[in-house]
């Protein structure tokens, strides 16, 4: 069934037919490489929002199956964006906390040198950014700190309890530690856990891209790539993806 998407000469997308010059701009190797990747695997049918319906392809077996051609297509149009959004010097935020992300978000910014957070959101993460940055400030502060020996010199109690701190800014901030200011540009893994981070953003005017699986709303989102965000091959294949673009771009300069 995916496959017919790939190499029929007409792709069938709730009815509507693609033509056949549409499909045809997309690679069959990159769509075979989404679906290794389980891109193409939505929730349940029964889990779902009904305004995802144009980015789904079928149901199959009780699962909603998400239209790869346009996944393809949302994907180049994303990468694109943060590839100009990284000429311009753009600081672009990876945001991505449920335990299956959060490595992969990590690697992903640090391989473009961009920011991330992927911990824990804190309320007020950019609309009270002063705030964020006195606590980025003692993270710098106490790091400082551990480096001269000063916990040495202390109780076990009050170097514990530092200790203790520093390890928990470290989980905050550390990916953000060298952002001055909000960032220009937020990219989302799962919408539904990152909803602070996506009002916060909106309040900001700050665009949002975000991997949206079949629950998700995409008139929440600027730039929404329909894919599997369960999945760590579908998250990792999507991040690093745009990371290559956004590394691209600095290297280009």
């Amino acid at each position: 069934m995916i496959y017919f998407i790939i190499f029929n000469e007409t792709s069938m997308t709730n009815n509507k037919i693609l033509p056949r010059s549409w499909v045809q701009k997309i690679a069959p190797e990159q769509l075979i490489q989404l679906i290794k990747s389980a891109v193409h695997f939505g929730h349940s049918v029964n889990c779902w929002n009904p305004k995802m319906f144009p980015y789904i392809y079928t149901e199959k077996n009780g699962l909603h199956i998400i239209d790869l051609v346009q996944t393809a297509q949302l994907l180049d149009k994303a990468c694109n964006f943060v590839y100009e959004a990284a000429l311009e010097n753009k600081k672009i935020l990876f945001v991505g906390t449920k335990p299956e992300a959060a490595s992969i978000v990590a690697e992903a910014a640090l391989n473009c040198n961009s920011y991330y957070i992927n911990y824990r959101w804190l309320g007020g993460m950019l609309t009270n950014w002063s705030t964020v940055e006195s606590r980025i400030q003692r993270l710098k502060t106490l790091e400082q700190k551990e480096i001269e020996g000063v916990f040495d010199l202390l109780s076990n109690k009050e170097a514990s309890n530092l200790k203790k701190e520093l390890e928990k800014l470290h989980f905050l901030f550390d990916g953000i530690k060298y952002m001055d200011g909000v960032p220009d540009v937020i990219i989302i893994v799962d919408q539904t856990i990152e909803m602070t981070a996506i009002q916060e953003a909106s309040i900001l005017n700050i665009p949002i891209i975000s991997i949206l699986d079949t629950n998700c709303d995409p008139d929440l989102i600027d730039i929404p790539i329909p894919g599997n965000d369960d999945s760590t091959l579908s998250i990792k294949l999507i991040l690093n993806k745009l990371a290559e673009s956004i590394y691209s771009a600095q290297t280009k300069k």
